[in-house]
């Protein structure tokens, strides 16, 4: 069966970076503000899919009347690419993302786009920038696919044009220091969705109007904010851009419990598979509504042992202080926990390719 890249139109870029000058950017990594020399870029127009191809990775031109400026049809994904052992490269988990960014795409009235189109993109992209997979521990080549509407026209309506792009960085190890503890700030001036909008959804609008309270958390001594939902301001959503776990005990036995999807928090990938990953290590986990109160409580008393976010980026972030207005909880005395490690050594051996995918979550990708 013929790959998914082999919808794509190859273009190669007439300027590649230098091989020497390359691996000089490999050696200090920057996220997000180096990419590699191609980009994938698919067009929506007169109702279908079209013009698919991987080319040189450059600015886009848009008219001043675009969808996107005015009214914020824009959402994303991100996912990454892993070398593995034997020198190849493998997807984690993208049809996930791919499943993900349809949801998204229905939320704010945009075009789903087909899987082979998706999956198709990464493929040939990573197959042409393979190079600049990294290879060293913690490292990997983060992908990330975009959609944005581009018909010009102000009327308020959604768009008749689009754009669907992945472009790629490497990434290196997100903790180059070690792994340490975060500080969170629960914001009660600030929230991040309410019932019936966008938090699912995985829209640029979303991470805007974060920003402010993400300022208010560094205003307060913290690294991240911890939103709570819209209506009671109590009950706990996301940490960030992240989702949260709460290690319980169930007669010694860890128990990871995470906020329930109720329409207003994001559905993280990572999260799904630590799930699945709770019960291969022996552990419960469960989803349910976790009031503030209750947590704080329960970390004071003993019944929470650990408190940990995570994301595509840095996996697993153990959280080691709450703070709000009027409290201040240390969580396992601002130290990394044993179930937060286990599960996060578990997810990177099948990511990196030194533990056995039993899941099926690695998607290899088709090198030349």
């Amino acid at each position: 069966m013929a790959s998914p890249a082999s919808l794509f139109k190859i273009t190669p870029s007439t300027n590649p970076l230098p091989a020497a000058e390359r691996e000089q950017k490999l050696k200090a990594i920057q996220f997000g503000r180096v990419f590699t020399d191609h980009m994938a870029v698919v067009s929506y127009r007169d109702g279908k899919w079209q013009d698919a191809e991987v080319k040189p990775y450059g600015p886009l031109s848009l008219d001043p009347s675009a969808s996107v400026l005015h009214y914020g049809q824009a959402i994303f994904e991100g996912f990454k690419a892993y070398r593995q052992p034997d020198g190849s490269v493998s997807l984690f988990r993208p049809e996930a993302n791919w499943e993900r960014f349809n949801r998204s795409a229905h939320r704010l009235a945009m075009p789903a786009i087909p899987q082979d189109v998706f999956i198709g993109a990464a493929e040939a992209l990573v197959a042409l920038d393979q190079a600049w997979v990294p290879s060293g521990s913690g490292e990997s080549l983060y992908l990330r696919p975009f959609m944005i509407a581009t018909d010009p026209f102000l009327g308020v309506r959604p768009s008749d044009e689009y754009l669907f792009l992945i472009i790629a960085s490497p990434a290196g190890e997100y903790f180059p220091q070690g792994l340490k503890p975060v500080s969170v700030w629960a914001s009660k001036e600030y929230v991040r969705a309410a019932p019936g909008g966008t938090g699912e959804a995985k829209c640029a609008g979303n991470y805007a109007a974060s920003l402010l309270a993400q300022a208010e958390a560094k205003d307060h001594g913290c690294d991240q904010v911890i939103w709570l939902d819209a209506i009671q301001r109590e009950l706990i959503e996301e940490m960030g851009g992240m989702n949260l776990f709460f290690v319980y005990r169930d007669g010694g036995e860890p128990v990871i419990v995470t906020p329930a999807l109720t329409g207003t928090l994001l559905p993280g990938i990572t999260r799904l598979t630590l799930l699945s990953l709770a019960a291969d290590l022996g552990y419960k986990g469960e989803e349910r509504r976790l009031p503030l109160s209750d947590v704080l409580r329960d970390i004071q008393s003993g019944a929470i042992s650990e408190v940990f976010a995570c994301g595509t980026a840095a996996v697993i972030t153990p959280v080691g202080l709450i703070k709000g207005r009027g409290f201040e909880q240390v969580v396992n005395n601002n130290e990394n926990g044993p179930v937060a490690m286990a599960l996060r050594d578990a997810l990177l051996g099948i990511q990196r390719g030194t533990a056995p995918d039993t899941h099926g979550w690695l998607h290899q990708v088709p090198l030349a």
